[in-house]
């Protein structure tokens, strides 16, 4: 991690698991020292309809639960992107799942495609575990905690019989964004 305040945004609809992505992620860099504030928003449909998670994780005080423009947004569904794509900021990181999402035309961030439904419905078996191939893939780009940490939030966070699915897909993920040389800095 480069400067001592990230914000980060996960946008999707409702049953893509976005909250429990901030909460995992969240919960690691909290454990790995960094202070964290995470709040979430729903649609009125219970899956389906849109929903965003925001992260702010610092290494000094977080004075606000919300933050006006983001440096990480991941957008899993296209009408989240169109909703939330003017919060990211200039130089931001847009990170997309191009089965759900049209590359945008802005020329002002950073663009990565990340197949994590592909992957994770393909390789994993289970589509529902494409937000922990996403977090996998975030965790190794940006070094901002370790993997173990990581690893003990999916623990502590996912059900028992989804738990080995979702520990694959976060490796998967670590393993994407290895193969791929991707290192963020925001």
């Amino acid at each position: 991690m480069q400067k001592d305040r990230i914000n980060l945004q996960f946008c999707g609809f409702g049953g893509q698991g976005l909250v429990l992505s901030a909460t995992v992620f969240g919960t690691a860099a909290v454990r790995a020292g960094l202070n964290g504030v995470q709040t979430q928003s729903y649609g009125s449909e219970a899956r389906g309809g849109e929903c965003q998670a925001e992260l702010i994780l610092s290494e000094g005080a977080i004075n606000s639960p919300s933050a006006d423009k983001m440096d990480i947004l991941v957008a899993m569904s296209q009408s989240a992107l169109d909703r939330y794509l003017n919060r990211l900021n200039s130089k931001g990181i847009l990170i997309l799942d191009p089965r759900f999402v049209v590359r945008p035309t802005r020329d002002d961030i950073r663009i990565l495609e990340v197949p994590v439904t592909k992957i994770a419905t393909e390789e994993i078996g289970q589509q529902i575990t494409a937000n922990m191939l996403m977090l996998g893939f975030l965790r190794q780009a940006t070094g901002m905690f370790s993997e173990e940490a990581l690893i003990e939030a999916i623990r502590d966070s996912v059900p028992q019989r989804f738990l080995e699915a979702n520990l694959k897909a976060a490796k998967r993920g670590k393993a994407l964004a290895i193969e791929r040389n991707v290192s963020l800095e925001v």
